[in-house]
């Protein structure tokens, strides 16, 4: 079953990733996880380093609302916020999904995440006839397909991208050469190369 879904995009000050890194693991996954959120793939940016990836997923859209409250005002986020904010410079490219959401499998390999936006919802039909089937025999099969989630923001202390429709999946390994999709999609895709945080949590 689908669950709603953020992939959150931080830029960094210079040199503050892995300090964010180093907070997340040890203190915010878990604050998340008591309060209800699924924390899935947390990300370097291979090609930015002051760039942080990471998703995490809800039930529902009442259940994000509740869950994000109660970890936003809650003794975790308030005794840790001002460290993770001083690390940021912005916070605020944050797309709002449904899908399965992501953790990266345990094999030493690169993420990448392929973000498109469609021109119309055939690009679905062209993606499962043509697009992953192609992916598939090159070996980088197409993981966890995500889509826009159109629902108002219910929590909007948080800000998410708005006024646009993105259709994205996760694949492992280097990125694999994409054909031409430009008869279907707005613009060219963008593939986020990551690679996957293997912190320890204490």
């Amino acid at each position: 079953m689908n669950a709603i879904v953020e992939l959150r995009q931080y830029t960094l000050h210079p040199g503050a990733r892995d300090t964010l890194v180093d907070l997340f693991e040890q203190e915010l996954v878990r604050g998340q996880e008591a309060v209800g959120i699924t924390v899935g793939g947390r990300f370097r940016d291979l090609d930015d380093p002051d760039r942080f990836v990471w998703l995490r997923s809800f039930p529902d859209m009442t259940a994000r609302a509740r869950a994000l409250h109660a970890f936003y005002y809650g003794p975790v986020w308030q005794t840790h916020r001002e460290a993770a904010n001083a690390t940021m410079l912005n916070s605020d490219d944050v797309l709002l999904l449904r899908g399965p959401g992501f953790a990266a499998p345990d094999a030493a390999k690169p993420i990448v995440a392929t973000i498109c936006h469609p021109l119309d919802v055939a690009f679905a039909d062209h993606f499962e006839q043509y697009l992953r089937p192609r992916l598939t025999a090159a070996g980088a099969p197409p993981q966890a397909v995500h889509r826009t989630e159109h629902a108002e923001n219910n929590f909007p202390a948080l800000p998410v991208r708005t006024g646009e429709d993105v259709m994205l999946w996760f694949t492992a390994g280097e990125a694999t050469p994409l054909p031409d999709l430009s008869a279907h999609l707005k613009s060219a895709p963008q593939q986020l190369r990551l690679e996957p945080v293997r912190g320890r949590r204490s």
